[in-house]
């Protein structure tokens, strides 16, 4: 879950960091990269929100399909399924006798929950919740896109790209660390992938405005 809300955060932060520093490249005024930000950040929040929802409610079809037709084998061939949950437990390292064992122990107790658990890999904790996911992932590119929109009503307009720069590339390195030692890898490669790829995100969209904007 930390994983996913600093994933999240950054997507925030490098999507509206990007949109205003290319509306500030072709713009004199602070209100038309203001407008851009507000209007990118609720668009990308429920863009966000949006996919999780469905890639999530999609998960969860897919979970409970797996449920239903596991109710069905357990009806119909009872054995097979219990021999099945045996050498689950058997390329674990039990000793058959004792894998059969456990298996028959769990079946009598509730066969459907010893599949879906060992057969299916569906345990609660990570079964999927698509409300709980859309929220967590809106608020989370919500929470890294409010630096950038700071950035746009606190800095002076004439280097407002500058300022842009400087906190997404803080805030990024920041991510970066937590990121790293959340997941357990390297904090110098985590910080360098993003910043590379943040530092190209954000020349591109200020060439982009350079090239075709006009002062608005």
């Amino acid at each position: 879950m930390a994983q996913a809300a600093v994933l999240g955060a950054n997507d925030g932060i490098i999507s509206i960091s990007s949109l205003a520093i290319g509306v500030a490249s072709a713009s004199d005024a602070r209100d038309p990269v203001l407008l851009a930000t507000v209007a990118g950040l609720v668009a990308g929040a429920l863009s966000m929100a949006a996919g999780e929802y469905v890639s999530v409610s999609s998960q969860t079809d897919i979970e409970t399909a797996d449920i239903e037709r596991e109710k069905r084998e357990l009806q119909e061939m009872p054995v097979e399924e219990m021999k099945i949950l045996a050498a689950i437990y058997e390329k674990r390292g039990l000793k058959p006798d004792t894998a059969m064992q456990v298996a028959k122990e769990l079946t009598e107790a509730d066969a459907l929950a010893a599949h879906v658990r060992d057969e299916l890999g569906i345990h609660e904790m990570n079964q999927a919740k698509p409300v709980q996911a859309a929220v967590a992932s809106g608020a989370a590119f919500t929470a890294g896109g409010v630096l950038p929109l700071l950035v746009t009503l606190f800095s002076p307009v004439a280097n407002m790209e500058y300022f842009l720069y400087g906190v997404t590339i803080l805030s990024l390195i920041i991510l970066g660390v937590v990121s790293a030692k959340s997941g357990g890898a390297s904090v110098g490669k985590a910080i360098l992938r993003i910043v590379i790829w943040g530092t190209m995100a954000m020349l591109i969209s200020a060439l982009v405005g350079y090239v075709f904007g006009v002062n608005v």
